[in-house]
């Protein structure tokens, strides 16, 4: 669980598809910013390919790429703002916003940090890496994980979920190493920056994990959070 902290069961809830839609669209007016043309600007090109493997509709895209890069003359700016803190029982956690209210999304996860601890940039973040991470599935039942992630240049893999592996890269070598993992035998279903717990929290009872757990899926039900990542082991 340490690298990235999923609601269980949240994509059988039926307003699923729209809350990943919804920070997609996020993310794609974002990177847009710096043009338009997938071909050129590599964050872009790896959103688009995530939006295109959750089915969102054509036209959302494309009208997700013209607001972030000025051609429909909106002036809706949306800021990625990072939050470090704990969750009950000293997990630690960094949530990633994208906001167009930075005073109002601060002061709502205040509010939803009332059972863990908000803490100061820095005090946690010192105790997870910086690293790209991909999501792949075999094209084969012999793709060879350890294989691929040598030959396409990643740094680590370790297993994913429903038989997929996560690649860890550099924060610069994410672009190639997606691109080279197809070459390897397997299809990327995801790739992104992120963070991956140093030192992951074991040993927590039952009842303690039911605890952090609540407070996850609080924290993830806000609007503004597009991601978080847990000092979780298990």
């Amino acid at each position: 669980m340490g690298a990235q902290w999923k609601v269980k069961h949240k994509e059988a809830a039926a307003n699923a598809k729209g809350k990943i839609f919804g920070k997609l669209v996020k993310e794609i007016t974002i990177a847009a910013r710096n043009g338009a043309d997938t071909a050129t600007n590599a964050h872009l090109r790896l959103v688009v390919e995530q939006a295109k493997k959750a089915s969102m509709p054509r036209e959302t895209l494309e009208r997700a790429i013209k607001k972030g890069s000025g051609q429909l003359g909106e002036t809706v700016q949306y800021h990625r703002v990072t939050y470090e803190g704990f969750a009950p029982h000293q997990v630690p956690l960094i949530v990633e916003c994208v906001t167009d209210n930075i005073n109002r999304t601060v002061a709502e996860i205040r509010v939803a940090f009332r059972k863990g601890q908000l803490g100061a940039s820095g005090s946690v973040s010192w105790d997870f890496n910086h690293v790209g991470m991909i999501e792949a599935s075999p094209d084969t039942p012999d793709a060879d994980p350890e294989l691929a992630a040598i030959e396409a240049g990643a740094q680590d893999f370790e297993p994913g979920e429903e038989g997929a592996t996560l690649f860890l890269t550099e924060p610069a070598d994410l672009d190639a190493v997606q691109k080279a993992l197809p070459e390897q035998g397997f299809t990327v279903l995801s790739a992104k920056l992120g963070y991956q717990p140093k030192n992951p929290v074991s040993g927590l009872t039952d009842e303690q994990m039911a605890e952090v757990e609540a407070f996850l899926e609080g924290l993830d039900n806000h609007d503004d959070v597009q991601d978080m990542f847990v000092g979780l082991a298990g």
